[in-house]
């Protein structure tokens, strides 16, 4: 697979962790944490979970503008300011010429992210090109139904998927390409992680460096 091909990766920044960027058609922040000095103001800001490292008020509050539209999952919402859309698994909304949808995130043998929690992945779909965002999740029954041309996905095991765990959930979801994360930010997990994802896995395999 080219890399070239797919017209997203030339806007998609990770900046760490779980936490992206996209700079078209909108500014679009997904779970952002520990953001770069001079951050670009926001036109979207995605939450998928309540948990410090994902939702953090604080650095929503350095790149929100007052047109800033916010999606949250409830527990993230009950944390920023508002206004914030709550959106569940299942829902969808159109922000422009964007589709957000939310999916399942949750753990099947680990009680960090229970089902019941109600987290949540995105599936962003611009330009004719759709982006999964996994969330904290393990591999699950989900996935399956899912379609997309980029999959972010968690590899660093203990609160996520492994590694090993990640490449059958690139298998079940079939991307064109699939980009590791959840690693190397001091929480758990680090490059090796995804580059032994990199070697398991059966789907192309893009590891990205941290945008500054």
């Amino acid at each position: 697979m080219d890399n070239e091909g797919i017209r997203l990766l030339e806007h998609l920044h990770w900046l760490g962790h779980d936490s992206f960027r996209i700079d078209q058609p909108l500014v679009i922040y997904i779970d952002p944490w520990r953001l770069p000095p001079g951050s670009p103001p926001a036109d979207l800001i995605l939450v998928s979970h309540e948990h410090h490292d994902h939702c953090s008020p604080e650095d929503i509050a350095l790149v929100r503008k007052g047109k800033t539209t916010v999606l949250a999952n409830s527990s993230a919402a009950d944390k920023i300011d508002p206004p914030v859309t709550v959106l569940r698994a299942g829902e969808s909304v159109n922000i422009g010429e964007i589709l957000v949808e939310a999916v399942p995130a949750y753990n099947i043998d680990k009680h960090f992210h229970p089902k019941q929690a109600g987290h949540v992945g995105y599936v962003i779909t611009l330009a004719g090109e759709r982006l999964y965002f996994a969330g904290d999740t393990d591999c699950i029954p989900e996935m399956k139904q899912l379609e997309c041309d980029v999959a972010l996905l968690p590899v660093s095991g203990k609160y996520v998927m492994t590694a090993e765990e990640a490449a059958q959930a690139a298998i079940d979801v079939a991307p064109k390409l699939a980009i590791p994360m959840h690693y190397g930010a001091g929480v758990v997990g680090t490059k090796e992680d995804a580059e032994r994802f990199q070697r398991l896995c059966s789907v192309p395999v893009l590891i990205m460096e941290v945008s500054g």
